[in-house]
């Protein structure tokens, strides 16, 4: 399938900046569409990227947008807010805009643990958006759908986020601690996004992304600790207490967690399978990337990286 031309919806958000570099490198025009054009500064200046303003959530904007395209990439999600809206509803126009419009790929990302009876409205929304892209593969619109375990990266909002808060509190308090989590770094995800797009052997199927090592959360709170530099004892709470910083944390601007967070870590956010063989690569270990940016660059973490990079 020869692709020339990418939408990539959600394209200026963590994912899709890694995403629209590779597109970039591959000589693909990519469109991202943004409400803010300031938000996307750095890829404004990539060669094949055309940022525009424009709200995806109004049909006759996706149509526009959607002209002489090859292929749209869906990357849309929030972990709060309206995910009826957001994941359901938006998947459902896009996917009626891309048939409209005479496009013949769609690729969607999901997340790990989906599914109709899965425990927060989360997971079920994006379990119900899969339902969607699988009922409209068919030979006019090949689709491919990923799900990802939490993705980690230099701009992360996970791993960071744990960083941020040890350098100011003495005691890391974290709900939940004993759930289960399989990072996958951000470049990985990129890598195997970009390189589905044009791949036949991927129509009509679905693949689970993770890295190669389980960590349970309180052991992933303690790397970023000790990788940070900082000595914090680390407290997991029981469910009661979850509960109630999850409902104080939901008043914090942002809401770095919420009640509906809490119930989606219910499940184990791990990979059954390994890693997909058809993108022809290993995922990478969180020891060699993590260090670069929460300890910071030094020379012992960019030969780790470095060192890392040439076994592939």
């Amino acid at each position: 399938m020869s692709v020339h031309s990418v939408l990539v919806i959600g394209g200026s958000g963590f994912v899709g900046r890694h995403l629209a570099h590779r597109l970039v490198a591959q000589g693909v025009r990519v469109v991202i569409p943004t409400r803010r054009r300031e938000r996307a500064k750095a890829l404004i200046l990539l060669p094949t990227v055309e940022v525009l303003e424009a709200d995806v959530h109004d049909p006759q904007a996706l149509a526009r947008l959607m002209a002489n395209v090859d292929a749209v990439v869906n990357l849309v999600g929030i972990l709060h807010g309206d995910f009826q809206r957001v994941h359901v509803e938006l998947t459902r126009k896009i996917l009626e805009a891309s048939r409209q419009a005479g496009v013949k790929r769609y690729v969607h990302m999901s997340a790990l643990c989906a599914a109709a009876d899965a425990p927060s409205a989360y997971l079920r929304s994006k379990g119900e958006a899969e339902l969607l892209v699988q009922a409209a593969d068919c030979d006019a619109l090949r689709t491919t759908i990923f799900r990802p375990s939490v993705v980690f990266g230099r701009d992360d909002r996970f791993l960071n986020l744990f960083a941020d808060i040890a350098r100011v509190a003495p005691v890391m308090a974290i709900a939940s601690p004993d759930a289960r989590f399989q990072p996958v770094h951000v470049e990985d995800v990129g890598h195997a996004l970009a390189g589905c797009i044009a791949d036949p052997r991927t129509f009509g199927r679905s693949y689970d992304l993770c890295g190669p090592k389980v960590y349970t959360l309180r052991e992933l709170v303690a790397y970023v600790c000790k990788t940070a530099g900082l000595r914090r004892p680390v407290i997991g709470l029981g469910a009661w207490l979850s509960k109630l910083q999850a409902l104080m944390l939901e008043w914090v601007p942002g809401k770095p967690m919420t009640r509906d967070n809490l119930l989606s870590m219910r499940v184990d956010n791990v990979c059954q399978c390994p890693f997909p063989e058809v993108f022809g690569f290993t995922p990478t270990p969180m020891e060699a990337v993590v260090p670069t940016y929460i300890a910071g660059v030094t020379p012992r973490s960019r030969y780790r990286w470095f060192r890392f990079r040439a076994r592939r």
